[in-house]
């Protein structure tokens, strides 16, 4: 039987980094994975394909270019699937074959099958009927998750998607209905009705995305309702009838809705039921997700476990990031200690959305004193130039005016978001923005005059 230091099993986003991060440091590493193609859902269904749909239909709708005064770019022809996926299939070729590139310079082992745990420290592999068993000192499992897919609806037709799904649509419907309005529901709405569809979102609670800062949520709420997006918030979705090319949501309080297809987003189902954990001693908890201490490691130590199958933040920049930490703690290479304090949310609506840090309710509600200061990008150079109409708000200790929160919308907000990122993790504040030279004409200026914004609100000369 081969022996490894580590056996990884998952290569999508914490997998790779895992794997790479223990061989790196001269540790024998095998990584098993499922599917003929590496990458998870981070390269072939998720974030990398939704974000190249995204910027492909930007490109095709020539929305980007709509606030330029004198100039029609309106979406001049009905736009095809295969316009819509050509780009995507190339870009998702490219990252698997970076991505295996990765792993076979750095020398690991890779296993194509399904694994499980034999006993704690033996992974059997399913090769199609037959088993191969490889020893593991020490095992991450970093199997990633799969859609939530609610009894109600009939995922059989072609008219019902999950989020999985809608990366391989067949052609772009006419009206869409999505329930959920969470990041995933959100970001395929913006999406969709930029190509021309009609789109309605169901979302149960009172309003979308919930976690973000007041402030944006409504101008989110705003820009999205101004694509034409229509938002029942409240509303609960109590039947679906579907065929092959129409769906019929009944809803509470009331009401029904009709449209070529629904997409659901109903969340996310760790993928650990084959794994057989009950035979390392894990036992996985509410939607398959497994429990892990400050340095990913499970009930059982020498086994650890990252991104989606421990549930938030479930991203794929955090899931990289755990990993690491799991492997410096498993062989104590005296490297990365934890995971960022602070991490950055990004959301690919249209426009983006991004933050870092504190929200103003979360500052209420812990009763810090603080001052808000905002930069409208209409009021930007860069701003005027390419029609962008999104803003930048910091957030600030009163006292010290030491940055606490950073909240912006617009495009490149995923980008712009790094710059106050930094600053919190240094600890720094107003003076850091005020002191620094930003290039002119760009929308990193935002951060000086947001912070200059902030010091009059505090009572100082600006």
């Amino acid at each position: 039987m081969d022996s490894f230091d580590l056996v990884v099993i998952g290569g999508g986003a914490a997998g790779e980094k895992g794997a790479v991060q223990a061989a790196y440091f001269g540790k024998k590493v095998a990584l098993i994975e499922k599917e003929p193609v590496h990458g998870g859902a981070m390269v072939n269904t998720g974030t990398l394909p939704s974000k190249t749909l995204r910027e492909t239909a930007l490109t095709l709708s020539g929305f980007r270019q709509r606030g330029l005064d004198g100039v029609d770019f309106g979406l001049s022809h009905q736009a095809s699937v295969k316009e819509l996926l050509t780009r995507l299939g190339r870009v998702v070729a490219e990252e698997r074959t970076r991505l295996r590139a990765n792993l076979n310079r750095h020398g690991v082992t890779c296993f194509e099958g399904a694994a499980r745990f034999v006993d704690a420290h033996t992974i059997g592999i399913d090769r199609g009927g037959t088993e191969y068993k490889i020893e593991a000192k020490h095992v991450l499992i970093a199997t990633g998750s799969r859609p939530v897919r609610p009894a109600l609806f009939p995922f059989d037709l072609r008219s019902v998607y999950d989020s999985d799904e809608i990366v391989n649509v067949d052609e772009i419907p006419k009206s869409m209905l999505v329930v959920g309005g969470g990041v995933i529901g959100c970001e395929y709405a913006c999406l969709f009705a930029t190509l021309g569809t009609k789109v309605t979102i169901v979302e149960t609670r009172d309003s979308i995305l919930g976690f973000l800062d007041e402030e944006m949520i409504e101008a989110l709420t705003a820009r999205m309702t101004a694509l034409g997006i229509d938002l029942r918030t409240s509303t609960a979705v109590t039947k679906c009838e579907a065929t092959a090319n129409h769906v019929a949501l009944e809803l509470s309080p009331g009401g029904r809705l009709e449209a070529d297809v629904v997409l659901v987003c109903a969340g996310r189902q760790a993928s650990t039921a084959s794994l057989n954990l009950a035979a390392a001693g894990i036992t996985a908890g509410k939607r398959g997700q497994l429990d892990v201490d400050a340095q990913f490691a499970t009930t059982v130590k020498h086994i650890a476990a990252c991104g989606d199958v421990i549930g938030f933040p479930s991203l794929a920049s955090t899931s990289m990031e755990q990993a690491r930490v799991a492997v410096v703690h498993f062989f104590d290479l005296g490297y990365k200690k934890q995971v960022a304090r602070i991490f950055p949310y990004g959301i690919y609506t249209i426009p983006e959305v991004s933050m870092a840090g504190e929200t103003e309710a979360a500052l209420r509600e812990r009763k810090v004193d603080y001052v808000k200061g905002v930069a409208n990008f209409g009021d930007n150079a860069r701003g005027l130039i390419i029609g962008e109409h999104g803003k930048l708000k910091l957030l600030f200790e009163r006292s010290s005016m030491k940055l606490l929160g950073v909240h912006c919308i617009g495009e490149g907000a995923t980008e712009l978001i790094h710059i106050g990122l930094l600053a919190m993790m240094r600890e720094a504040g107003a003076d850091l923005f005020i002191e620094t030279c930003f290039n002119y004409p760009t929308l990193s200026e935002a951060y000086k005059y947001a912070t200059y914004d902030a010091l009059g609100r505090r009572g100082r000369a600006t």
